[in-house]
């Protein structure tokens, strides 16, 4: 579950505080998921300036908890362009004692809309 401290450049990195923690002294998993889907948006603006909304979020399981004051870091990969929609990987790690910590994982897809909230292609940047 851990490895050397990576070189690669996050889309986001978050220090999280204490209102971010539950009664176990962790984490909340939402808190981790909504940053999941900021760094996913993140990852659709290198690809298109148009509005994105998200449309899914594939299996996340997490194998190990993040304490308050943790950094946490969010790589992502474009592993799609669709017609109307962008796909992508989110890996989401901590530091912890110099190592880096694998939290999570998630595959999101988001769709391109227009101003009516409708499904519109995607337009490259």
């Amino acid at each position: 579950m851990s490895k050397p401290v990576s070189n690669r450049d996050p889309s986001i990195r978050v220090v999280l505080q204490p209102k971010d923690t539950n009664s176990q002294g962790s984490i909340f998993g939402g808190i981790i998921l909504s940053y999941i889907d900021l760094a996913g948006a993140v990852e659709c603006g290198k690809t298109t300036k148009q509005k994105v909304v998200t449309v899914a979020i594939k299996e996340v399981q997490f194998k190990a908890p993040v304490f308050m004051g943790e950094i946490v870091s969010f790589y992502t990969s474009t592993k799609k362009i669709g017609t109307t929609s962008i796909s992508v990987h989110v890996e989401v790690e901590v530091l912890r004692k110099h190592e880096t910590i694998e939290v999570t994982e998630a595959d999101l897809t988001f769709v391109c809309v227009d101003e009516k909230g409708k499904p519109t292609p995607v337009v490259l940047s």
